[in-house]
């Protein structure tokens, strides 16, 4: 199985268009500290040949233009890119699907409240309904990919998109397919894709142990990150997702996970992990983590 990190940042990428944090200005000028990032999405292949994007961020034309193993390479339209699997409804993960809108086949696998929030808004039936088939999965049912590659989605504690939340009270965390994580196994070969989650559960535990790579959610190092910088008012938890540090925290928990490598994923601009010369990236990469970097390749 092949991997490539498109994008490793959250939403908004790093820098974001409208920060000027001291980590974004040191991205924009070029610090080989702090490397840009885009906003996240992987791409898998069982042969290098047709590519399963895992996301579809708003920057993916810059990940696909950036990225020569999904470049066209026969005739005068073409493209590796065989399917689209979406693990949520935010807009991080679903605007680059209007990208993809010049009448080319290829499947879109989710789950029914997924394609429930595609249905409702009209723009996305650019994605022709007579070239990309719109393929509806059930929880913890595997689904072929193709042949030797199969797919499974679990769920995750996590919340509504923002745009879908109403009323002044936080929304509820929920454990159903409003947020899920995604399993790809190729033979004895598991990894694991959770870009968000709100919390560690024991089923969750269970499911990530023994995978032999594991691409997770780490968009705060701390959850009172953005309130204490003087960027917003949310907690991580108020935005459904686990923090880096802290004794809830992601490393923590992954202390008595064993898996075979673990990639942070979906950092949030105003995450320190992002510098490379932060004391919190020298933690997380002492506790065994990769920090994840768009176009960074594994092979399992």
């Amino acid at each position: 199985m092949k991997i490539i990190i498109l994008g490793a940042a959250a939403g908004g990428g790093f820098p974001q268009w409208n920060s000027n944090a001291s980590g974004c200005r040191r991205a924009r000028s070029g610090d080989p500290l702090a490397k840009s990032r885009t906003q996240t999405g992987v791409a898998v292949s069982l042969d290098g040949e047709r590519w399963f994007l895992l996301n579809a961020a708003p920057d993916l034309r810059q990940q696909i233009n950036d990225t020569p193993a999904l470049y066209p390479r026969e005739g005068l339209r073409h493209t590796p890119i065989a399917g689209v699997v979406l693990t949520g409804g935010d807009v991080d993960v679903i605007a680059g699907l209007l990208t993809l809108r010049e009448r080319q086949p290829f499947t879109l696998y989710a789950a029914r409240r997924i394609h429930d929030v595609l249905d409702a808004n009209p723009i996305f039936e650019v994605l022709a309904r007579d070239f990309v088939t719109r393929s509806v999965e059930v929880l913890d049912e595997p689904f072929a990919l193709e042949p030797g590659l199969t797919a499974r989605f679990f769920a995750v504690p996590g919340k509504v998109p923002l745009y879908l939340e109403s009323g002044t009270e936080p929304p509820p965390i929920v454990v159903d397919d409003t947020t899920v994580g995604l399993e790809i196994v190729e033979g004895d070969k598991r990894m694991l894709f959770v870009p968000g989650c709100a919390a560690m559960t024991e089923d969750l535990r269970g499911l990530l142990a023994g995978a032999d790579i594991v691409f997770f959610d780490g968009t705060l190092w701390r959850d009172d990150e953005m309130v204490a910088a003087g960027l917003g008012q949310k907690t991580g938890r108020r935005m459904g997702h686990m923090s880096l540090s802290g004794p809830e925290g992601t490393i923590e928990a992954f202390r008595t996970i064993f898996v075979g490598r673990k990639v942070i994923i979906h950092m949030n601009n105003s995450n320190p992990v992002l510098i490379a010369d932060s004391p919190e990236r020298g933690q997380a990469e002492a506790a065994g983590w990769i920090v994840g970097e768009d176009g960074m390749e594994f092979t399992l």
